[in-house]
């Protein structure tokens, strides 16, 4: 008997391959197919690469799909165009009519600019699987496509089609996916189509839908899959969604359904999805709606208007990992669990309801808690202290409460006490007598205890001093011409990070559904701080997940980012989305996607015809990321209280969006600023001096505003020059490159600049200019002392008037006293770049540039020059750089705090 299963099953493995290489091998001989491929091909503007002319579609072009010689599927998903295919691409598929046997047509992410022809329903019979997902197809949707009863999957998502979705589609009766999301379709859901039996993913997401839920959608008994978020639907939730038992995923958010959670969703027991937020929905929620839903892994009621207590069911279920209830009207006391029950539960949101009582061990189960908004009173638990937000509750012990007044009325209005931690409440103010000798005694003490803080504050100051030279002296490193980051630093102590603001909470199931599972092909880097992933949303957000091994990367800093992120942020910065914690030793963080990638592999881009190779970045797109890096490190350096420090500026870390905007990523490092760029002058005065090993050749430390400066002057001179990766490189490779190339820049000579320029730059003489000015401020940016280094302010500045970097100082001295008006502007903003390129220790062997800039201010006609050129020897150099400080002085309002330990 076995033998026999043996021998049938080989002969079936037998027929497969058999058909397998019939389809694969056998060439195209109909010749109508033939025609109608070489007609595609031109009239959708195909590359030779995908489509070559002289050889057999069926075993030569990709994505072509043979059987016995005739054409049964076309994949072009993805492909470009040719040059002359992309100046005016069009809906051009009339070849298609011809391919007869035709089964399957995918053209997802290819441009089809355009409606769907009417002829599709006609001419397409054999038709089982149409994807049209991001094509940029519009007009209407053909009711001709009900013809296509062989159709099994249906996509035509992420396009502009309008109008209604035609009744006639309800006649596929073989449909199993209908995927309509991300569009502009508007009217009623049409009741025939809730009669396609075989549905098991609808998805019409993101229209203009209106109108309540049909109740026959409860005739979909095969679905699993249904989205009809943000839409404008109404009215009540149908009971008859009760009847699909085998729905997984249930997302109705962000419509202006109303009513109440009906008992009759209690049948869903294959349900892991719940996604109900942002709608009207009122009254509570049964007490046994959770009972049977044991396999629910995500529950979304958030911004609705429920009240009640939570259902007891619902702290037991198996496999929660999210529960956000945010923005409801809540109330009740969390039940006091011994045992952790739920052990897999990752995150819970239960902020601006109505909750009160004591914190209890429940809250053990969550890694993520935000409780903020409530009325929870008492002591607050260490294990919940670490990792959840607890601002605007009757808490003891943590900071940002409601008043003493609102804890009182809001437990009053309960029938019940609030003790204030133990502490008696103040019914009335104290007594007035004696306040004139009260006044006097508590003035005397007052100055009395004054004197004993200010004179201990001094002796703490000192002591601090103290200890962070000894720290800095042990954990920095001043290798060559710029310190490497730390590994990592220690969050701030009693770190709490406000959830409610960083966007969505994903499940890890999501992720992997936009990574596929996070495969290779996804990947995009391996980053210092985490491995970076491309994915896509299942509302069609592009993405990047970062996922962290915390197995091998600290803790705090995927949480100092998500600090970072919780607070106000700059559109410079880039796009937070949301976040994933649900897996214990991996975490998730989900970014914009930014759609041509970061300055590294966007200087030089390959063009997609294979003649013209790389294509170089102009130089007005240059200087545009140019300035919009600098605008976000001005954001970090000079709005953020107190001053952040990015340490990661490099080109991989200035990302560029589709139209080259900047947004700065890789903000894992950024941290407060330290040292001493903004202590007081009594600090400063105090300090004591630095060991060589901190003061290094480029700056004491990376926490500070000048390190940013620094790198950012490499990123400057990579867009001048063209060099890729010198901002990425290690000090030594740098400080090589710095000696060759800062030679040639010299406030005095633009011709200089021309030889280090970017070869494939286009330039005119007053982009020369521009390109010389820019190359001025990389220069004075790479200064190898700190305080030297410009202010982002002033770099900023600089780079929006770069002209004036070069011109309106260049005439004399005469023009650059600080006494008249216009020139104390010009001194203030640009005075920095000359007396930068004047510095001739940032490279000993560039003795040559250093003579042709004498010979230069000689020329001016400046009392300095002169002077210079009498003196003579070795004092020729010290002489010319004292009076270059007086003619060109640093801008106004920087601190120089190492001319202290130099005087």
């Amino acid at each position: 008997m076995a033998d026999r299963q043996s021998i049938v099953l080989f002969g079936f493995l037998l027929l497969l391959l058999f058909e397998y290489t019939l389809e694969q091998s056998e060439p195209l001989s109909w010749r109508t197919d033939l025609a109608a491929l070489f007609e595609l091909r031109s009239s959708l503007g195909l590359r030779s690469r995908d489509w070559p002319r002289k050889v057999d579609p069926c075993r030569r072009w990709n994505g072509v799909r043979c059987l016995k010689g005739r054409v049964i599927g076309l994949n072009i998903s993805g492909f470009q165009r040719t040059r002359i295919g992309k100046q005016n691409p069009q809906f051009a598929v009339n070849a298609l009519a011809n391919l007869t046997l035709l089964s399957s047509f995918n053209a997802s992410n290819f441009l089809l600019p355009g409606p769907i022809p009417d002829w599709f329903g006609f001419r397409m019979g054999a038709l089982q699987l149409l994807d049209l997902r991001y094509c940029s197809v519009e007009g209407a949707i053909p009711s001709s496509l009900g013809n296509l009863t062989n159709l099994t999957s249906l996509y035509l998502s992420h396009n502009n089609l309008t109008g209604q979705i035609p009744f006639s589609l309800g006649q596929l009766l073989s449909l199993s996916v209908l995927d309509l999301s991300t569009n502009s379709l508007e009217g009623l859901i049409p009741l025939p189509s809730m009669s396609l039996r075989n549905l098991s993913i609808l998805d019409m997401s993101s229209n203009n839908l209106s109108g309540s839920i049909p109740p026959g959608i409860g005739t979909l008994v095969k679905l699993q899959y249904l989205n009809l978020s943000s839409n404008s639907l109404s009215s009540r939730i149908p009971p008859q969604l009760g009847d699909l038992s085998n729905l997984v995923d249930l997302d109705l958010s962000f419509n202006t359904l109303s009513g109440s959670l009906l008992e009759d969703l209690r049948a869903l027991r294959n349900l892991r999805s719940m996604i109900i937020g942002d709608n009207l929905l009122d009254g509570s929620l049964p007490n046994d709606l959770f009972a049977s839903l044991t396999q629910l892994q995500s529950i979304v009621l958030r911004h609705n208007r429920f009240t009640g207590d939570l259902p007891g069911g619902l702290w037991s279920l198996p496999e929660l990992r999210l529960l956000d209830v945010s923005g409801n009207n809540f109330s009740g006391m969390l039940p006091n669990l011994s045992s952790n029950t739920n052990a897999t539960a990752a995150i819970l949101n239960i902020s601006q309801n109505m909750f009160y009582g004591g914190l209890t061990p429940l809250l053990r189960t969550f890694r993520v808690i935000d409780l903020s908004g409530n009325y929870f009173e008492g002591s607050v638990p260490d294990y919940v202290l670490s990792n959840a937000s607890l601002e605007s509750n009757c808490l003891q012990n943590v900071t940002s409460q409601r008043t003493l007044t609102e804890c009182s009325s809001f437990y009053a209005g309960k029938g019940l006490t609030f003790d204030n931690f133990g502490l008696p409440i103040p019914t009335q103010p104290p007594a007035a007598g004696n306040s004139g000798k009260s006044n006097r005694k508590k003035i005397i003490l007052a100055a009395v205890f004054g004197g004993i803080v200010f004179v201990l504050l001094v002796v703490l100051l000192v002591l601090l001093l103290l200890c962070t030279r000894k720290r800095g002296a042990t954990n920095q490193r001043g290798v060559g011409v710029g310190p490497v980051p730390a590994e990592g630093s220690a969050p701030p102590p009693g770190l709490v990070i406000n959830f409610s603001s960083l966007g969505d909470a994903f499940t890890y199931q999501q992720l992997l559904q936009a990574t596929g599972d996070f495969s290779e092909t996804n990947l995009i880097k391996h980053g210092h701080s985490g491995d970076l992933f491309r994915g896509v949303l299942e509302n069609g957000i592009d993405v990047v997940i970062k996922r962290i091994d915390l197995r091998a990367i600290k803790k705090e800093t995927y949480l100092l980012e998500l600090d970072f992120f919780s607070k106000p942020s700059h559109t410079r910065l880039v796009p937070f989305l949301g976040y994933c914690l649900e897996n214990e030793h991996e975490k998730f963080l989900v970014y914009k996607f930014m759609p041509n990638g970061d300055l590294s592999n966007s200087l030089y881009r390959k063009n997609k015809s294979v003649e013209d190779g790389l294509e170089s970045l102009d130089w007005i797109t240059r200087l545009k990321i140019a300035i919009g890096a600098a605008e976000g490190l001005c954001y970090l350096h000079h709005e953020c209280i107190p001053p952040l420090v990015h340490r990661d500026v490099q080109a991989s870390s200035i990302l560029l969006d589709d139209k080259f905007e900047v947004r700065l990523g890789s903000l894992s490092e950024v941290c407060a600023q330290e040292g001493d760029a903004h202590q007081s002058r009594i600090t400063r005065l105090l300090r004591l001096p630095q060991s060589s090993s901190e003061q290094g050749t480029s700056g004491s430390l990376t926490a500070v505003c000048s390190y940013d400066v620094y790198c950012l002057g490499k990123v400057l001179l990579e867009l001048v020059t063209g060099k890729l990766g010198i901002s990425a490189s290690s000090d030594a490779q740098v400080k090589e490159w710095l000696e060759h190339t800062l030679p040639y820049i010299s406030i005095y000579d633009k011709e200089l600049v021309t030889k280090i320029v970017d070869p494939s730059l286009i330039i005119d003489e007053d982009l020369l200019e521009e390109v010389w000015a820019m190359a001025v401020v990389a220069r004075s940016c790479l200064n190898p002392k700190p305080s030297r280094r410009p202010l982002m302010r002033y770099i900023l500045k600089a780079l929006e008037n770069p002209l004036k970097v070069v011109r309106d100082e260049n005439s004399g001295s005469a023009r650059l006293r600080t006494t008249s008006s216009r020139g104390s502007w010009n001194a203030a903003l640009f005075g920095s770049w000359r007396q930068s390129s004047s510095e001739a220790t940032i490279i000993p062997a560039a003795s040559t540039y250093r003579a042709e800039g004498a010979s230069s201010l000689k020329q001016s006609g400046t009392t300095g020059s002169q002077a210079s050129g009498q003196n003579g020897g070795g004092d020729h150099s010290s002489s010319r750089r004292r009076h270059s400080k007086e003619i060109f002085p640093e801008p106004s309002g920087v601190e120089d705090v190492e001319r202290i330990d130099q005087d």
